[in-house]
């Protein structure tokens, strides 16, 4: 495991929705090398932090440092994403034009892309299986394909921090598999990668780290730590079943 980067480092972090509170007062730091799942209740702001620490609300306060400056101020080392009810699956690009996309801060715009380029995008659809889907649309590809497809893209842009809202919806067991492995390669290279994920079933034990969330932090570290009764009576209230390792 290599630690090339920094960790993310989130100080009195609070965000509104028009009068509604969505976050208040979050202060936690995100470690590298570390696969770390943001989950919690529906409506706890999971997608609220992600979006918070992008500078994508305009209204959310606090201090986000990665690196010893501000998160906003290096996007460029971020790959991003969102939910894929937020992605209009009928734009007429190819799987191919789709993966290029993350060459673009590298290249410019209204720049031809470099052999570099090229080669980058070609190697990430490789490695997330993709390679003989390029000429494909990327509407017609399954839930599962589509979110390789775009972590494809995260991954020709050679970022530092990766972060994925909910990937898992609408994807079958297979791809959700081949996610969450290449999920964990990206985070044994030193990468920090942060995924809103939706339940606590089985899945959960991918997760190095978690971040429990409703509206406050209520606990964040290693998984086993954070997964306690107290913590999730806390964050759900009443009785909440989730998958546990055998002893």
């Amino acid at each position: 495991m290599t630690f090339g980067t920094s960790a993310i480092h989130i100080h009195h972090l609070n965000a509104a929705y028009r009068s509604v509170r969505a976050l208040q007062d979050v202060s936690l730091l995100i470690q590298p090398g570390r696969l770390t799942g943001i989950v919690g209740p529906n409506g706890a702001g999971k997608s609220t932090l992600l979006k918070a620490m992008l500078g994508l609300l305009p209204n959310a306060v606090g201090s986000i440092c990665y690196d010893d400056r501000p998160l906003q101020q290096q996007l460029e080392r971020v790959a991003y994403v969102p939910q894929r009810s937020q992605v209009d699956f009928d734009y007429p690009a190819t799987v191919w034009d789709v993966v290029l996309m993350g060459r673009t801060r590298k290249t410019g715009w209204f720049r031809s892309f470099s052999a570099a380029s090229r080669r980058a995008a070609q190697a990430a659809l490789e490695r997330v299986g993709l390679w003989d889907l390029r000429d494909r649309p990327i509407g017609q590809l399954s839930g599962g394909q589509q979110q390789r497809a775009f972590l494809a893209r995260s991954i020709a842009q050679e970022a530092d921090i990766f972060c994925f809202d909910e990937p898992f919806v609408g994807v079958d067991r297979r791809n959700e598999a081949i996610l969450f492995e290449l999920f964990g390669e990206l985070a044994r290279d030193g990468k920090v990668v942060l995924v809103v994920n939706h339940d606590l079933g089985e899945s959960i034990a991918h997760f190095d780290d978690l971040i429990l969330l409703n509206r406050q932090l209520v606990a964040a570290g290693d998984r086993a730590m954070v997964l306690n009764d107290l913590n999730l009576q806390r964050a759900y209230g009443g009785q909440v079943r989730f998958f546990q390792e055998a002893a």
